[in-house]
């Protein structure tokens, strides 16, 4: 049996989409893009979503459209993809992390106001694997020192803190469509707000620093060519109407692996707040501080078993050590979960003797430590 790490989601509905866009030769900046933006600003309850390349160029401008530059520093976790902390490096402006907490994995936000000084412009939550962050406390702490918020919700979509949507408690929040994640096009990115400054600038920057009106070659400020395409527009259309379906079918697998893993020596399922309603972007377990995570990669993919270990910590990637003199030690709970973790195979269609066959061989295999 085969198991691949990630598989997205894909229907019939999904092809005819992006088939009509190709017959309609409109490939760019049209129809497919607005609708795609109406709709996703619809569903999270925001004024404006502008949809752009990637998830990293949607942080990318949103750093730059709050303002944030040389100089300046936002307080984020260590434990993310690295999109989270370059998006600040691009502008000049420094991450400044704080550590986890142990069980959701999330900033620890009781660390946070310890690592606010004088520099500090904005907070930049990251919901890690699909759980959200207590927004409340993080805007109860942006506003007792005037700094903006940024949601990296790359991971998240459709998931609640207290029944409250992600996206919908920051200055402006980033989505991401990788094909790994909950909803997919291909490549490509939403930014969510409801400041119309904000909204502006996104739009105009995202499209060679055009105004919205302006001449094809009158270009206002410096921009970027961060737009998303039609068919990925079209992709994601039909996408954001199955969420609900993508989101049940996903927790359902999540629910299956938890119950099959739960008596399982030597491994932790995810923990969940209990606030919380889970988006489940990976699958992914913590393993006995005495178990070699690398042998058991490698002994799994030698089963046809995909996985990986999700997240390398920030800091600890070679760049962030000769740049800015980070070592082991310095966000301790972030470098175990690093070093610990593992992503087990999981996607929106995985049938449950994919799930009984990796669960029995990943036994098999901790029965060796």
């Amino acid at each position: 049996m085969q198991v691949p790490l990630s598989l997205p989601d894909l229907s019939e509905r999904e092809i005819e989409a992006v088939t009509a866009v190709l017959k309609s030769r409109w490939l760019s900046m049209g129809p497919a893009v607005e609708d795609f933006e109406s709709k996703f600003a619809g569903y999270i309850g925001v004024k404006h979503a502008v949809a752009v390349n990637s998830g990293t160029s949607g942080l990318h401008l949103a750093v730059r459209s709050l303002g944030i530059g040389k100089g300046d520093e936002a307080i984020t976790t260590p434990f993310s993809f690295v999109s989270s902390a370059n998006c600040l490096l691009f502008e000049g402006a420094r991450p400044v992390f704080a550590d986890i907490d142990p069980e959701t994995l999330n900033i620890d936000c009781s660390l946070i106001e310890n690592k606010i000084n004088k520099n500090t412009k904005c907070l930049l939550p990251v919901h890690i694997f699909g759980q959200p962050v207590d927004m409340s406390l993080i805007r109860s702490i942006a506003s007792r020192h005037g700094l903006s918020v940024l949601e990296d919700s790359c991971e998240a979509i459709g998931a609640r803190y207290n029944s409250r949507l992600t996206g919908t408690r920051s200055d402006a929040a980033v989505f991401a469509f990788y094909p790994n994640k909950q909803i997919t096009t291909g490549e490509g990115g939403m930014v969510v707000t409801n400041r119309d400054d904000l909204a502006g600038l996104l739009r105009s920057m995202r499209n060679q620093g055009r105004d919205e009106g302006a001449a094809w070659y009158e270009h206002n400020r410096l921009g970027f060519n961060y737009r998303m395409d039609e068919m990925s527009a079209a992709l994601g259309r039909v996408q954001l109407d199955r969420l609900p379906e993508i989101l049940a079918k996903r927790e359902w697998v999540a629910g299956k692996y938890t119950e099959k893993l739960d008596s399982l020596a030597g491994v932790s399922v995810p923990g969940v707040n209990p606030a919380v309603q889970m988006s489940w972007f990976v699958y992914v377990v913590r393993l006995d501080p005495k178990i070699d995570r690398e042998l058991v990669i490698a002994e799994l993919a030698s089963r046809n078993i995909g996985s990986r270990g999700y997240f390398r910590p920030i800091h600890l990637q070679p760049f962030f050590r000769k740049t800015f003199g980070y070592k082991p030690g310095d966000f301790p709970v972030a470098e175990a979960a690093g070093a610990s973790t593992l992503a087990l195979p999981f996607y929106t269609n995985m049938p449950e003797e994919q799930i009984d066959y990796v669960v029995s061989n990943l036994g098999d295999i901790l029965g060796r430590f």
